[in-house]
């Protein structure tokens, strides 16, 4: 019997993965009615108190204030899983053996569609499996950025705070970070590297050449053809932001 989808629920605490699920499912399933999108364990119980079940949760892992398994455990959750998860991949990849669907972010289109597709073209009861992840996730750490740079400095080294970093930037296949002092020292990673070891709630990947830290930002300008123009603290670099990253930016900006 083919499963019928007409209300989902998103449970994701961070803003700017809940609006790309959202406009997500708006281009897979149009007619698929998002009821609520919630950020922890408590409001989760909260609205599964008052509301009915929907019929799919697109449910990331760790929560505002726990992981997601603790529903479980404080309500009867009455419908089928899709877990997000940004733990590396080789781990995630044993919940496909407890039959329980997951999605790694960042989630792209074409992975989410599949997971939608399944659900509707089965008769499934993941639920009855999360105690058997949950064991499984407690050998899998979650993911750890960045920290610091140790840099040939002189004679010898020197330790680099990423806070310290206001922005990265590549030229002629060399990298450097400028720091808030306004100094610039090389890094020997490139900006690809750089983009999945920092941490994107502080860094942003504003084109092909910056990588900016969120306090180095001190304006924000419209630019043309829907572009913008940022304005860096204490230096002279202009920063543009192209008319499809825009949206997104602003986003990460005001979350």
């Amino acid at each position: 019997m083919k499963h019928t989808i007409r209300k989902i629920l998103i449970l994701e605490d961070e803003k700017l993965n809940a609006e790309r699920i959202q406009r997500l499912m708006r281009k897979i399933r149009p007619q698929i009615e998002i009821v609520n999108v919630l950020p922890s364990v408590k409001k989760t119980v909260d609205w599964l108190a008052d509301n009915d079940n929907p019929d799919l949760i697109i449910m990331d892992i760790q929560l505002a204030d726990g992981l997601s398994f603790e529903i479980f455990n404080l309500t009867d959750v009455k419908c089928p899983v899709i877990f997000t998860t940004a733990y590396d991949e080789y781990a995630v990849k044993a919940f496909k053996y407890n039959s329980v669907d997951y999605l790694l972010k960042p989630i792209e289109k074409d992975e989410l569609e599949a997971a939608i597709l399944k659900f509707e073209n089965t008769v499934q009861q993941p639920y009855q499996q999360y105690a058997l992840i949950e064991g499984l996730l407690n050998h899998i750490q979650p993911k750890v950025y960045r920290a610091r740079f140790l840099l040939p400095y002189r004679d010898g080294y020197r330790k680099v705070q990423v806070e310290d970093i206001a922005f990265f930037y590549a030229h002629m296949n060399v990298s450097f970070a400028n720091l808030m002092n306004g100094e610039r020292v090389i890094v020997p990673q490139t900006l690809e590297t750089l983009e999945q070891e920092l941490d994107p709630r502080f860094f942003f990947r504003a084109n092909r050449q910056y990588i900016i830290h969120v306090n180095s930002i001190e304006k924000v300008y419209n630019f043309f053809n829907g572009k913008l123009k940022l304005h860096i603290k204490d230096s002279t670099d202009e920063v543009i932001v192209s008319r499809t990253k825009a949206p997104l930016f602003k986003s990460w900006l005001d979350y």
